[in-house]
């Protein structure tokens, strides 16, 4: 049998069928369903349950008290604070089965989400967007967009590192780590040199 080159905690399940990457890292009282796809260098908090049929990117940081469902794809280097929420079923009836009805959520590379925060299914999370923590997103949020709220709304924009951009005549440099943008309509884009 070859040697693990993860770690999962003795309290966790990890069931027959999952791929888990190199240096991941599964804490207390997880639950990895079968069919699921976990990258490498994730670091997955206490008592979280992906799947079944999940996938998870490379350089994933899950908090604790997460459950990423079947449907729900997390793209590398995405950040999912604690307790925040993945729905897959619009509309659920404990009495109607509709697993047949799941709508995917994609959370693009380099996302954050905020502590508490609930994705409704069938939404979009764009690359580097952040998501105030407690927000209820219920659409899709464009790339290095700044979102909070019940429902959650646009405040702003965000740099890849975190920090918030303001933008005069259509471009921004980051103050945190000197990147640049341009903004062009309700998109935003970074620069390249």
């Amino acid at each position: 049998m070859a040697k693990k080159n993860y770690f999962v905690h003795k309290s966790s399940c990890v069931d027959k069928g999952v791929k888990v990457g190199k240096g991941t890292k599964v804490w207390h009282f997880c639950h990895l369903i079968e069919g699921s796809e976990i990258g490498r260098g994730c670091k997955i908090g206490q008592n979280v349950v992906i799947g079944p049929d999940a996938r998870i990117g490379d350089n994933v940081k899950i908090q604790n008290n997460v459950s990423v469902y079947k449907g729900v794809v997390l793209e590398d280097d995405v950040f999912c604070g604690p307790s925040c929420v993945f729905t897959n079923v619009f509309n659920p009836r404990s009495a109607v089965p509709r697993m047949d009805e799941i709508r995917s959520t994609l959370v693009k590379r380099g996302a954050s989400i905020g502590a508490n925060a609930t994705i409704v299914c069938g939404s979009v999370i764009g690359r580097s967007a952040f998501i105030g923590a407690g927000s209820v997103v219920t659409k899709d949020v464009m790339d290095y967009a700044l979102v909070y709220g019940n429902p959650a709304k646009q405040h702003g924009w965000m740099c890849e590192c975190g920090e918030k951009l303001g933008f005069k005549a259509g471009r921004a440099k980051c103050s945190g780590c000197g990147k640049t943008y341009e903004k062009s309509g309700l998109k935003v884009r970074k620069r390249t040199v």
